[in-house]
């Protein structure tokens, strides 16, 4: 049996799917679908020949996309343009990334926080996530790090950027636990209070299909075990900044690796402390590692 689309294409009926089966694909409530494919032409449903709108994967597709772009923080008539049309993979304006990354390390270092979030906006609206992510905040948290370890960066700027920039990456995760793809659960292990890096790896990992359950700083051990056994997720990626926040606590990993696999990240990720605990290490950068995974993983 055959259904016919608005062009009178003979299409198999298993090609397409009933919005139901889109929301639950996308994680977006029918609703909502139905006010973006009637406010901006988001969606380009055939007809069955019982009358009923029949969705394509393309229509998935676009709003998986509107959702990628609201979560970057456009306004919704601005992504839907995007997913409608969007533009080639990498595109950016010359110069864009160091001109933003430049001006975004100003505005922080001076305090001015209106400049920093204005700063921050123009680079979502201009550049992909995974660029924002890999080649702005990443090399600006190694530089801020780097001056400070040599005194030229105040405690208060440090606090003040790390802060600023805390909030905006929490802002990009929102509704980031959604959608029907792998599972990851995210924590910083008792003691560890720098979990930036850990936020943007969590935001690389959305961008490519996963669903993110975020612990965040200074989580026990036996409350990620726990969530680890009541939720069943596909990963567990602890994130630490010194070895030594988890030398007293091998056993403990090991058994939490008995639960769910579980990798390590950041600086204090040794493969000495990754092999004694039978866990597996993740040595690039976050936005680096998250390919890595996904791709193991099979997610995207």
């Amino acid at each position: 049996m055959f259904v016919y689309s608005l062009y009178n294409q003979r299409v198999s009926p298993e090609q397409y799917l009933r919005i139901g089966e889109l929301s639950r694909r996308t994680g977006v409530s029918v609703e909502l679908l139905r006010a973006w494919e009637k406010r901006y032409g988001l969606l380009e449903p055939a007809r069955s020949q019982g009358g009923f709108r029949l969705y394509s994967d393309d229509d998935a597709e676009r709003v998986l996309a509107m959702r990628s772009h609201l979560g970057n923080g456009l306004a919704a008539a601005e992504a839907a343009r995007r997913a409608l049309a969007p533009e080639p993979a990498g595109h950016a304006p010359a110069g864009g990334v160091e001109q933003g990354k430049d001006d975004l390390a100003e505005a922080l270092a001076t305090f001015a926080e209106a400049r920093a979030h204005a700063s921050f906006d123009r680079m979502l609206a201009s550049l992909t996530l995974d660029t924002v992510l890999a080649d702005v905040v990443l090399p600006y948290l190694h530089e801020l790090g780097e001056s400070w370890a040599r005194g030229e960066t105040t405690v208060a700027q440090e606090h003040f950027a790390s802060n600023l920039l805390r909030g905006r990456l929490l802002g990009l995760a929102r509704g980031w636990g959604a959608g029907v793809g792998p599972h990851a659960l995210l924590a910083c292990p008792p003691g560890e209070l720098h979990d930036l890096g850990l936020l943007v790896f969590g935001l690389a990992l959305r961008s490519r299909g996963w669903r993110i359950t975020y612990l965040g700083q200074d989580t026990p051990l036996s409350t990620i075990a726990e969530q680890a056994r009541a939720l069943g997720p596909d990963h567990v990626v602890l994130a630490l900044s010194s070895p030594e926040r988890l030398d007293e606590a091998v056993d403990e990993l090991a058994a939490l690796a008995a639960v769910s696999p579980v990798s390590l990240g950041g600086a204090g990720a040794t493969p000495q402390l990754a092999e004694q605990a039978g866990v597996s290490q993740l040595a690039g950068d976050p936005v680096t590692e998250a390919d890595r995974l996904t791709a193991t993983r099979g997610a995207r």
